[in-house]
């Protein structure tokens, strides 16, 4: 597959162009190395991400030939095993919208130590403001597959506040 980079909607032939823009659930694969520096504050850290537009904040994988480069957001999926979590954090410069597709998940909206957790479903939706913190977790013995759409290009790497497992871990 061709990406996107190398092809344009006037220069180049309209099916190949057309092809270059679709990403199929055949062609993912699930990435359980982006995110794994998060297992030193915990095991419950491990999960998946499925890349499909440009890389979110969880590293550079603009090499990944597999996905689309963004113009302007991020679009994943996340698999959250059961009994795992995503810990808190800030997208100071982003809003981020999480759209469960399979599973429960379970999440949190934090101001200091006051924290406010609502349980999504299929189909359900939250989005979070730039600069709110957030975790999310599954507390069900199933897998929980869902959406992470991240308004932006690419965004800040996300910050950990004093309350998160993540306080202090770095990436390296």
């Amino acid at each position: 597959m061709t990406s996107t980079a190398e092809l344009t909607y006037d220069n180049s032939n309209l099916e190949e162009f057309t092809d270059s823009l679709v990403l199929t659930r055949d062609s993912r694969y699930e990435d359980w190395d982006t995110l794994n520096f998060q297992t030193k504050a915990g095991d419950q850290f491990a999960r998946a991400q499925i890349r499909y537009v440009g890389s979110g904040a969880t590293g550079n994988h603009d090499t990944d030939s597999r996905t689309i480069q963004s113009r302007g957001f991020t679009f994943s999926n996340m698999l959250l095993p059961a009994g795992a979590e995503g810990p808190e954090h800030t997208h100071n410069d982003v809003e981020e919208a999480f759209f469960v597709l399979e599973g429960e998940v379970d999440v949190s909206v934090h101001r200091g130590t006051d924290v406010v957790t609502r349980t999504l479903g299929y189909r359900d939706m939250i989005v979070v403001p730039a600069g709110v913190p957030r975790s999310l977790k599954n507390n069900t013995d199933k897998p929980a597959l869902f959406c992470v759409i991240i308004g932006a290009q690419k965004p800040e790497i996300p910050t950990y506040p004093e309350t998160s497992a993540m306080y202090g871990i770095t990436r390296d």
